[in-house]
């Protein structure tokens, strides 16, 4: 069923440097929630909660054990019954998720939230044969009733994914327990660390801050600010580290006894179907990035050391700005104004569909005590729209966040078209669209470029995205990889973690860079390690495919478009196969992600070009 985790869509950028207040950014809009209730006391919650607690009952009473007996119409009604379920289950949680991540310190809305969950969960425990009967039918059976009826053959991408977990199904009962259970399992660990996250202060020059103020200071022109910020970081994370290291330790054991008695072959498996991605395709991506290290970051950040004045690059000059590049804040109007114009530039339906967003309240974008850190979009349900969360405060990568949440958005609005079920796209695919917004912006700022200082601060900002998006995520996956192979050896300490971390920064980051000591904690505010193991390769996935897509966007022009729109459409109706096969790409193909990689390597070549 349908919980509430945003975090599929949060950007990359939240890792390195977000941003910090600023009172010359205009009027930051908020969210307006009432399109899903009216107030948490609200009738129509209570309404819902009951309509959700009958139909649920209602729906096991008529279908279990039974689905064996259907006929394809029955089965249909009951797949619709099903969808509907799930949409309701949906805009409960997304609303109490959302008012929770406006405020994560409230522990009212934390109450709120909680208490949602529970009554979800208990509510949909009778749903949890659907999925297990289903899958003991057999497949000429389960072929027959998608031959006769061509309205249930549309949910076929669904049941093959629920048929994919046939092999790691366990019994009826301990599924249903394992779903009562998850209240007080992995979500209720997120939640303690999401609040722990929040909830830290730092102090810079005598000055308070949150992490997202704190992040931001790594990114200022000021080097002695950088460094401070950096060693409060490693600080106050130091400080917390036996809790952090506590929530790793239990969320990894406990996805290795579920795995293990799932009979998953390995950690990575549940990400790999859930994604509905060949493991061996992952493995050519990560091995594609690994192997191109050298040429990327290393390459990169020698030519930054050489801008900086820098023999040795120290971790908090990783996100230093040039020293050519102007430290002018972007108001919120003209970063609106900017995403907007690139979208229009590229087709005047990306206007359409991303102008609600602005004039709705389906965005936040202050930052605010106690909100969580980084950015996302949240779908919510698909009689709803998407709502999107930033921390925005001007810098110029701020308004590549805002690119790359409303070109998911963007996505989710498009999707919606397929229905509850068919809607939610795949990690892999759902980077897609919001990487291939933040490429509009970017190249349609770089053709603006009123000079070679102008154009050479543009490239490199990319290029650092790029290694963010790409180089950064995929030592994440190995970190992660490392972490829970170990963890099922036994128990980890904190200097455990801690090198296991260390020892895919330099790999990654290249010998110019020198790691303070306390930069090995820094892997304890990751939010995808606790809330979506194994997420991060999907960002690698959604910028190797977006750099082949513009590649064909070059060649094809205005016969582009369509073809990209029905894709963005088609949400998880299809698989990467199907979806890339009109633009002629291939995933499964090794040279696809050189292809990615070398648009990378060229903005390196241009940059190192510019240096002769």
């Amino acid at each position: 069923m349908t919980h509430f985790k945003p975090d599929f869509a949060r950007d990359p950028r939240m890792f390195d440097a977000n941003a910090s207040g600023s009172s010359d950014l205009g009027d930051l809009p908020e969210w307006d929630l009432t399109d899903l209730y009216p107030a948490p006391d609200a009738k129509e919650i209570k309404r819902d909660q009951d309509w959700l607690e009958e139909s649920c009952r209602t729906f096991a009473a008529d279908y279990e054990g039974n689905l064996a007996s259907l006929e394809a119409e029955d089965f249909l009604d009951a797949v619709r019954r099903y969808e509907k379920i799930d949409t309701v289950a949906g805009r409960l949680m997304s609303y109490a998720g959302l008012r929770y991540y406006q405020h994560t310190t409230d522990p009212k809305r934390a109450q709120f939230l909680s208490d949602m969950q529970d009554r979800v969960t208990t509510f949909t425990t009778p749903l949890v044969f659907f999925g297990l009967e289903f899958n003991r039918l057999s497949d000429e059976h389960v072929e027959n009733l998608l031959a006769a009826s061509a309205e249930l053959a549309r949910y076929r991408p669904v049941l093959e994914r629920m048929r994919a977990m046939r092999p790691y199904q366990l019994s009826d009962e301990l599924e249903k327990f394992l779903h009562d259970q998850s209240v007080v399992g992995a979500s209720a660990w997120n939640k303690l660390f999401d609040e722990t996250i929040a909830g830290l202060t730092f102090t810079v020059d005598g000055e308070e801050l949150n992490i997202e103020g704190t992040l931001n200071l790594l990114s200022e022109q000021d080097r002695a600010k950088r460094e401070a910020a950096a060693r409060e970081l490693a600080r106050v994370f130091k400080e917390n580290v036996g809790l952090f290291a506590r929530v790793h330790n239990t969320l990894a054991k406990e996805k290795e006894v579920e795995d293990r008695w799932r009979g998953m072959p390995s950690p990575q498996t549940a990400r790999h179907l859930s994604n509905h991605v060949e493991p061996e395709v992952v493995e050519a991506l990560r091995d594609a990035v690994v192997e191109a290290y050298p040429r990327l970051s290393h390459r990169y950040y020698a030519l930054k050391a050489k801008w900086l004045g820098l023999d040795t690059m120290e971790v908090w000059d990783r996100n230093a700005p040039l020293p050519m590049e102007s430290e002018r804040i972007v108001p919120w109007d003209e970063a609106e104004s900017t995403v907007m114009d690139a979208y229009t530039a590229f087709d005047a339906r990306m206007t359409d569909l991303a102008k609600p967003f602005f004039k709705e309240g389906w965005i936040d974008a202050g930052v605010k005590e106690g909100k969580a850190p980084g950015a996302f979009a949240h779908p919510t349900v698909t009689t709803v729209h998407p709502y999107i969360m930033l921390n925005y405060l001007g810098k110029p990568r701020d308004v590549m966040t805002l690119a790359h949440e409303l070109g998911h958005g963007v996505h989710q609005v498009l999707a919606a078209g397929q229905g509850e079920l068919l809607a939610s796209t795949p990690l892999t695919l759902a980077e897609t669209a919001s990487v291939f917004g933040e490429m509009l912006t970017f190249r349609k700022l770089l053709d603006q470029a009123k000079d070679q200082q102008e154009r050479k601060v543009l490239l490199a900002g990319k290029v650092e995205d790029m290694i963010n998006t790409v180089v950064r995520q995929i030592a994440f996956y190995d970190f992660e990889v490392k972490l829970h192979d170990a963890r099922a050896k036994g128990e980890l300490t904190p200097d455990d973690i801690n090198a296991l971390w260390m020892s895919v920064q330099g790999e990654s980051l290249g010998p110019v860079f020198n790691f303070m000591d306390g930069y090995e904690t820094f892997w304890a505010y990751v939010p995808h390690f606790v809330h979506s193991p194994f997420y991060v390769y999907a960002y690698a996935f959604g910028d190797g495919l977006v750099n082949a897509l513009y590649a064909v966007y070059e060649e094809q022009g205005e016969a582009f478009k369509d073809k990209y729109f029905d894709m963005l459409k088609a949400g998880g109706s299809k698989h990467h196969k199907e979806l890339l096969a009109p633009f002629g790409l291939d995933a499964s193909d090794p040279a696809f992600w050189a292809k990615g990689l070398s648009m990378i390597e060229g903005m390196i070549d241009e940059l190192e070009q510019m240096e002769s």
